[in-house]
C-alpha cells in the first residue's frame, strides 16, 4: 500500500511533499488501523481539513464495503456459482498456508511450548475440518472461543501451581 500510496498523494497529485509522506507513513503505522485508512484519513485533514478526513476515509472504505454488502445479499446465490465456489476453497488453502507461514516466521519470537503447540494443533485442525468439511464457521469459531477460553484458564492455574 505504501508505494501506491505515496505514488498517488505525491506524484500524481502532488497533494504533499516526498519529505510529508514519510512523517504521513510513521504516524500511520505508530496508530492503530489499517495504514490505508490512517494515512487516507491524515492526507485528508492534510489537504482539505476535517471534511477531507472525513470524505478520504469514506472514499477508501465505502467501495470494499459496498461490494462485501452486495455479495452478503446474494451469498446463497453466488455460492452456487461453481467458480465462485472453487475460488473460495481455493482462498481457504491459501488461508492456511499464510497462517502456517506466519507462525513459521514467528516461531523465534514465541515461547514454544506444550500450549502454544496444542493451540497451533487445534486451530490447523479447526481450518482443515472446515475446508474439507464444510462446517459452519459461527458454530466452530464459538466452540474455539469457548475452548481457548477454558484452556487459558487451565494453563494460568497449572502455571501458578507450577511457580508456586
Amino acid at each position: 500500500m505504501i508505494p501506491l500510496i505515496q505514488k498517488e498523494t505525491v506524484e500524481k497529485k502532488h497533494w504533499i511533499s516526498e519529505e510529508e509522506i514519510v512523517d504521513i507513513i510513521a504516524i500511520a503505522e505508530s496508530t492503530p488501523g489499517p495504514i490505508a485508512v490512517n494515512a487516507a484519513t491524515y492526507i485528508g485533514y492534510r489537504v482539505a481539513g476535517v471534511l477531507g478526513s472525513i470524505f478520504a476515509t469514506l472514499g477508501l472504505a465505502l467501495p470494499s464495503f459496498t461490494i462485501i454488502f452486495v455479495i452478503s445479499l446474494f451469498y446463497e446465490q453466488f455460492m452456487q456459482i461453481s467458480a465462485v465456489k472453487a475460488i473460495f476453497k481455493g482462498l481457504s488453502i491459501g488461508v492456511i498456508v499464510l497462517i502456517a507461514n506466519a507462525f513459521f516466521k514467528l516461531k523465534k519470537s514465541i515461547k514454544l511450548n506444550i500450549s502454544t503447540a496444542i493451540l497451533f494443533i487445534v486451530l490447523t485442525s479447526y481450518l482443515v475440518a472446515n475446508y474439507f468439511l464444510e462446517i459452519t464457521i459461527p458454530f466452530f469459531t464459538l466452540i474455539l472461543i469457548l475452548f481457548g477460553f477454558i484452556f487459558g484458564i487451565v494453563t494460568e492455574v497449572l502455571l501458578k501451581g507450577k511457580k508456586k
